[in-house]
């Protein structure tokens, strides 16, 4: 379980075990994988009184611990079944900090996340499209347009074996 190995790591000063007990943990997990389960059907799983699993969700909610409950669309269905990755490296040449580019490239038509990241690369862009051509399109046409981008690479996904929301 994810979340349950997320315990270990810190939050604000924390140890996340010291905000969450175990029952918020399986209250995070039965959430992730249906945010719209009722408040009565997950009583029942969790074997507390509804007024509990009320007042845990809006204790979590407080703490930010939960930041919003959201769907997971069917992107193929959305005609956005094609994804791609791109890597992309910061130009300071133009006279944009990195998280201005950052910040610039997130408005663009069919990007999906965009991280900056350490390594050889310093932006990964996910972008979901119609089709690989689409994509090559947003890359040539868009992203390239953008000062501050230099070079990029772009890797098409053939599957996507797993993904969180």
């Amino acid at each position: 379980m994810f979340i349950l190995e997320m315990c270990q790591l810190k939050l604000e000063g924390k140890r996340m075990v010291d905000v969450l007990d175990k029952i918020d943990v399986r209250l995070l997990e039965e959430l992730k994988q249906n945010s719209r389960e009722n408040i009565a059907s997950l009583s029942k799983k969790l074997g507390i009184p509804r007024t509990t699993v009320h007042y845990r969700i809006k204790k979590l909610l407080e703490e930010g611990i939960i930041e919003k409950f959201t769907i997971k669309p069917n992107y193929k269905k959305l005609n956005l079944g094609t994804t791609a990755f791109i890597l992309a490296r910061y130009d300071p040449a133009a006279g944009l900090t990195q998280r201005e580019v950052a910040e610039r490239i997130s408005q663009l038509e069919w990007i999906y996340e965009v991280h900056i990241i350490a390594g050889e690369w310093d932006l990964l862009i996910k972008v979901r499209a119609p089709s690989a051509e689409d994509i090559g399109k947003i890359v040539v046409d868009k992203l390239r347009e953008i000062k501050g981008i230099g070079q990029t690479v772009t890797m098409v996904s053939f599957v996507t074996v797993k993904e969180d929301v």
